[in-house]
């Protein structure tokens, strides 16, 4: 790794003779605040040959890691110039690593810390807390039992982070077991226990927690907003939050992503216009929240508001809206949204790019959708997954089949996504032979348990053939129960190629699964008449008047120039 390079100040004057540890007083390094300064004074220990003395190096360092300053790479780079770095110098590096999200680093960090200096109750709370991050349990573990060996286990720091490691990872058993060691529970370490049960789902236990605490903050509050309002259970969750002495905007975005959640999307908007102050959080859940909702209009009528008194969009927006534009296969609006990304410098990689894809699939510009696709300089498997379903949803499937081809031999390995993509498009061109070579492909050779989607493509496949006794054998012979796809599957084969049995067969299992289904009743009628057999067309016409279904009528909508 590199040293960086720094320049000597112009504003500070050079010695013109070397110089002893007191030309720089302690007063002056004490007195940085800002990067800046601490630049300029490092510059003139440089020049004057005081930087190598052990005390102005490890001070440095300490500088350069403060919250004021947080420079992850200078103080990295004085670090590798201290001839033997103490224990606190190491110390510092670690917690610098975790305070920029380089929880790897710090980890690998305290690897080697360990093979020259006992770790101490200043280190050993960091490398915890870098674990937590990374959920790496089986390492965090590691370090517990090294806790436990050197005799660290008492310190309430080292203990809290245990807990919020365990608790954060999911290993709630663990973390309770050391919440019970520690004499004097505060408030920090109660508040990780209550925020460990709320993250697994065991609200019942968190608030246990919580109605013994002998004092509560706000963390204690919202950690149970966001627990109970995660589980469903809504309306605790809102019994919780009308009772918190104070709010602040995480326990207001908790509770209005718990009314989305659970359908309830008028009282999240209601609580939205309520809120005094919002952020990007509380947009992007009321966004993403209609869309999972299935309101896409008001997802996009909101989004448009984002844009005119909002904070700025970021990523998680995007997506929302973009997956709200699908639902409305709006093209116009599609294309407007990409272009907004463009002129704002945005990349369509990660889950955008496959976002992106998604809406021009779905929106029927396969060609689009192809351009986003190439465009991505860094491919990843959600990026195939969602080119190779979209040009097989349009019956695409030579390109598709070829895609997937290309895919495997840049050394990407298909998923239960990528194959039904795959059977999708051989669906959709008839491939009957593909079909099941690649349903075999991803049982035999890639070690996937079939879903019930995968069966009902293959069924599918087959059924567009008029291979329907072989389907019909497939859909007897599934470990799970056929869902209402597959039998309309087999009722449609057997309507188009006038297997009256098969046909009759599937149409009872659908009524007994679905038996509000409309098409059902529909295809068994054509089926029946295509075959003269009018009584039975009569007798399903009655058996849907008693039933009250009526035939919809169908509707269409397009998309008109220049429209809001």
């Amino acid at each position: 790794m590199e040293t960086l390079k720094l320049s000597p100040s112009n504003s500070l004057p050079l010695p013109q003779q070397p110089v002893s540890l007191q030309t720089l007083p302690f007063s002056l390094l004490q007195s940085c605040k800002t990067q800046e300064e601490v630049l300029k004074v490092h510059a003139f220990s440089l020049r004057t040959g005081t930087f190598h003395h052990p005390f102005i190096s490890s001070r440095f360092l300490a500088l350069y890691a403060r919250p004021q300053v947080n420079n992850l790479d200078y103080a990295r780079s004085v670090f590798q110039l201290i001839h033997k770095p103490d224990l606190v110098s190491w110390n510092v590096l670690l917690k610098c690593y975790v305070e920029n999200q380089r929880s790897h680093d710090a980890v690998s960090l305290f690897y080697e810390l360990v093979h020259d200096f006992t770790p101490d109750v200043f280190t050993l709370p960091s490398v915890i807390k870098g674990c937590a991050r990374l959920n790496a349990i089986q390492e965090g573990k590691q370090v517990h039992g090294m806790v436990l060996k050197i005799g660290c286990g008492l310190d309430k720091y080292v203990q809290s982070s245990l807990v919020s490691m365990y608790s954060k990872c999911g290993e709630i058993s663990s973390a309770r077991k050391v919440f019970e060691q520690i004499g004097v529970k505060d408030l920090v370490l109660c508040n990780s226990l209550i925020d460990g049960y709320a993250r697994c789902g065991e609200v019942e236990f968190a608030l246990q927690v919580f109605d013994e605490m002998p004092e509560r903050d706000l963390f204690s509050w919202t950690a149970l907003v966001d627990g109970f309002s995660k589980c469903g259970r809504i309306e605790l969750a809102r019994d919780i939050f009308d009772r918190m002495p104070s709010r602040n905007m995480v326990s207001w975005n908790a509770l209005i992503n718990g009314y989305m959640k659970s359908g309830g999307f008028v009282i999240a908007r209601q609580l939205f216009d309520e809120m005094p102050t919002r952020d990007i959080i509380t947009w992007n859940s009321m966004i993403a929240g209609y869309e999972f909702n299935g309101r896409f209009m008001d997802a996009l009528y909101l989004f448009l508001t984002l844009l005119k008194e909002g904070p700025v969009p970021n990523h998680t927006t995007l997506v929302a809206v973009l997956a709200a534009v699908s639902g409305l296969a709006i093209l116009g609006k599609g294309k407007w949204i990409h272009s907004l990304m463009v002129k704002s410098g945005v990349e369509p990689e990660g889950v955008l790019g496959t976002s992106l894809i998604n809406m021009y699939s779905k929106c029927g510009s396969v060609e689009s959708a192809l351009t986003v696709f190439r465009s991505i300089s860094r491919k990843k498997l959600g990026h195939w997954d969602a080119i190779i379903v979209g040009l097989g949803m349009h019956g695409m499937a030579n390109h598709a089949i070829g895609l997937f081809s290309e895919m495997r031999r840049c050394g990407l390995k298909p998923h239960a996504i990528t194959f039904l993509g795959v059977l999708n498009a051989c669906s959709h061109a008839g491939l009957v032979d593909l079909g099941r070579q690649y349903f075999n492909m991803m049982v035999r050779k890639n070690g996937i348990v079939p879903a019930v989607e995968h069966y009902a493509s293959l069924i599918d496949i087959l059924c567009r053939a008029g291979n329907l006794e072989e389907a019909k054998d497939i859909t007897e012979s599934m470990p799970m129960q056929p869902n209402k796809n597959i039998w309309m599957s087999l009722l449609s084969g057997s309507r188009n190629f006038g297997n009256v049995k098969i046909g009759e067969y599937a149409a009872q299992r659908l009524i007994e699964v679905a038996p509000d289904t409309i098409g059902c009743y529909v295809m068994l009628s054509d089926m029946y008449a295509a075959a003269g057999k009018w009584d039975k067309v009569s007798w399903v016409r009655e058996m849907m008047r008693k039933r009250r279904i009526q035939n919809d009528l169908g509707s269409s909508c397009i998309e008109q120039r220049h429209a809001s």
